[in-house]
């Protein structure tokens, strides 16, 4: 007989690698479906998971893509939930900078114009 392979809820391990501040939060996001295991939309948050996933989620502005390496029993310190999984996000680009200002000081109205005009474009 074979030994079973130990599993998790999801929405508990995402608590337990403090991707989320509450279990009830993590069970909002799942719920509504926008948890991927493995490109599979889940829509349980008492689906089990196993080391060796992955996990795709939106949180913030951006969606995390996270490999799941091993299974805690706690919600413990941050340095102790970062070794529950390996992060493959891509890293984000870094946002153009205002051409007309460069951070020195207070801008005028004219440099705010100008900075709404850059992130919306003219008017026509």
């Amino acid at each position: 007989m074979t030994d079973p392979t130990p599993t998790q809820r999801l929405d508990k391990w995402l608590w337990h690698a403090r991707f989320f501040k509450t279990r009830g939060l993590a069970t909002k996001l799942i719920s509504a479906g926008h948890v991927r295991i493995d490109g599979a939309r889940v829509s349980k948050p008492s689906h089990a998971i196993r080391p060796g996933l992955t996990l795709t989620f939106p949180q913030s502005r951006r969606v995390r893509i996270i490999r799941v390496e091993a299974l805690s029993t706690r919600r413990g310190p941050a340095p102790e939930a970062q070794a529950l999984y390996a992060d493959l996000t891509p890293p984000d680009e870094p946002s153009p900078k205002n051409p007309r200002f460069e951070g020195k000081g207070r801008p005028s109205g004219k440099d705010r114009r100008n900075a709404r005009l850059y992130r919306t474009g003219p008017l026509e």
